[in-house]
C-alpha cells in the first residue's frame, strides 16, 4: 500500500513547489516512528545530530539555549513529562531510516522532478515534543513535507519571499552561514495562516517560508522529509550575490520566486566563488 494516496499525490503536484498544501499519509503506527525506537535512535546518533531544548519557548527568540544531552533516550521516552523539544537530525545516517526516507520520497519523485528537476540532498528530521511545546519563528532552505505521526500541532505559516515577515538582509545572512532565529513582532501574526496537523496528515512547506509551531495537549512526533533542487540552490546563491552587492552600496532587487530561475545572479556568485578558491 502506498504511503501517499494517489489523489493526495495528484493534488500535491498541482501545488508544488510554491503553494503550501495539506496532504494525507498512511504512516501511522510505523515501528521506526514509535517512541522507544526514537529513544534508541537518539542514543545512537552522533551528538551533533541531536538537539534538545526546553519546550517552553517564546515564538521569537534570539538564541535557543540547548539542554544537556545526558540521558537523552530517557528524555524521549518520558516526553509527556519532560517539557522538552528534541530534534533528531539527518536520521538517514541510520540505514533503516535511510530506507524509509527513500521509500517515502520515491512515491513523490515523479511529481517533484517534473516541476523542479532532480531531487538533491535528500535528508530527514524527526521532532519529538512535549505537550504545549513551541518551535520558534524560523525558515528553512529545503523543500519540506512535515508528516504528523503522533499528537497534534498547529503551524502558523507566512508567505515565502515576503519581506514583511523576513527582510532580504535576513535571507542573505542565513545563506552566508549565519543562521539566527527570525525576529518576531506580534503585529505580524495576522499575516500568517494557521494549519492544524493530526496523525495521518502532512503539510508541504515551500522553501524559506517563515513559520512557527505550537504542539497540542499530547506529546507530538513529526517526521520531516526534505530535499533541495537546482532552483533552491540558485535562489540561495542569488541571495549571497545580493549580499556582496549590498556591501558595495548597491540596494539589489530580491530574487524572484519560482518559476523564475535567478540564474544570472547565481552564476555570478558561483564564478566569484570559483575564482576565490584558486
Amino acid at each position: 500500500m502506498s504511503i501517499f494516496p494517489p489523489q493526495s499525490r495528484a493534488e500535491f503536484a498541482s501545488n508544488y513547489p510554491e503553494i503550501p498544501y495539506k496532504m494525507v499519509h498512511n504512516l501511522d503506527g510505523h515501528p521506526l516512528l514509535e517512541l522507544d525506537a526514537l529513544a534508541n535512535l537518539a542514543e545512537c546518533l552522533p551528538a551533533g545530530s541531536v538537539e534538545c531544548n526546553s519546550g517552553e519557548q517564546p515564538i521569537g527568540v534570539d538564541d535557543v539555549p540547548e539542554q544537556t544531552l545526558d540521558q537523552l533516550g530517557d528524555t524521549v521516552r518520558n516526553i509527556a513529562e519532560s517539557g522538552s523539544w528534541v530534534g533528531l537530525r539527518h536520521v538517514e545516517q541510520h540505514p533503516d531510516y535511510a530506507l524509509l526516507l527513500e521509500e517515502l520520497l520515491s512515491e513523490l519523485r515523479p511529481e517533484i522532478e517534473a516541476r523542479t528537476g532532480e531531487m538533491l540532498r535528500l535528508e530527514s528530521f524527526i521532532f519529538v515534543t512535549s505537550p504545549g511545546g513551541v518551535t520558534p519563528f524560523h525558515f528553512d532552505p529545503e523543500h519540506n513535507i512535515l508528516l504528523q505521526i503522533c499528537g497534534s500541532k498547529v503551524m502558523t505559516l507566512f508567505p515565502a519571499g515576503d519581506s514583511k515577515f523576513a527582510a532580504d538582509e535576513l535571507h542573505e545572512t542565513f545563506q552566508i552561514g549565519n543562521r539566527p532565529e527570525l525576529p518576531w513582532r506580534a503585529e505580524m501574526e495576522p499575516g500568517g495562516t494557521e494549519i492544524s496537523l493530526s496523525p495521518g496528515e502532512a503539510l508541504f512547506v515551500p522553501v524559506m517560508a517563515p513559520h512557527f509551531v505550537r504542539t497540542g495537549p499530547k506529546p507530538s512526533i513529526s517526521l520531516s522529509l526534505t530535499w533541495r533542487s537546482e532552483w533552491s540552490f540558485a535562489e540561495a546563491d542569488a541571495r549571497i550575490f545580493n549580499s556582496m552587492l549590498r556591501r558595495i552600496g548597491v540596494n539589489p532587487r530580491s530574487p524572484a520566486r519560482w518559476p523564475a530561475r535567478n540564474l544570472a545572479k547565481a552564476y555570478g556568485y558561483r564564478a566569484i566563488r570559483r575564482i576565490s578558491s584558486r
